[in-house]
């Protein structure tokens, strides 16, 4: 079994609840706009790390890291990108990435708003974790946090706070 603690969007801006409320996980994935080398540099000195480059990360976090990522956790095929839209509504990278790879979870970011939604079609679940970040559009700080064992997700569990 694997603990997983889901965000996006920080805009450089790491928010102290990120600690508390991923204390128990095992990994840190980060699905872009991240915003500066040290907010990256933050997150992975406190947990294991796997990331995404979005739209405002530049220079040194762009030679780090790749714009989309495939991996398996517990038998789940896992796929994680910035801007990937969700279910009816995916980017022309989202059906790119769920066509080739077809993973049975798919996470994007970029909205700032959080959705958890089972796609039926695709026969994943996707997740956009909103923004925990202090800049942008939302009112409200979301992190998410869920465990992952033999394929199956289990234990999720949002954070949700005023900006």
């Amino acid at each position: 079994m694997k603990r997983i603690g889901l965000l996006s969007d920080t805009h450089g801006f790491v928010n102290p609840r990120v600690f508390s409320f991923f204390s128990n996980c095992d990994e840190i994935w980060h699905a872009g706009d991240i915003g500066n080398i040290e907010a990256f540099e933050k997150l992975s000195a406190f947990k294991p790390i796997r990331a995404v480059y979005g739209n405002i990360d530049g220079g040194s976090l762009r030679i780090e890291l790749q714009e989309y990522e495939i991996f398996t956790v517990e038998g789940l095929t896992v796929a994680m990108t910035h801007i990937g839209g969700y279910p009816g509504r995916y980017s022309p990278m989202g059906k790119h990435i769920i066509q080739k790879y077809k993973p049975g979870l798919f996470i994007s970011g970029h909205s700032h708003i959080l959705k958890v939604i089972p796609d039926k079609k695709n026969n994943l679940l996707h997740i956009n974790p909103g923004a925990s970040g202090n800049s942008g559009i939302h009112r409200q700080i979301t992190l998410i946090k869920f465990e992952i064992s033999e394929g199956v997700i289990n234990n999720m569990e949002v954070s949700d706070t005023p900006r």
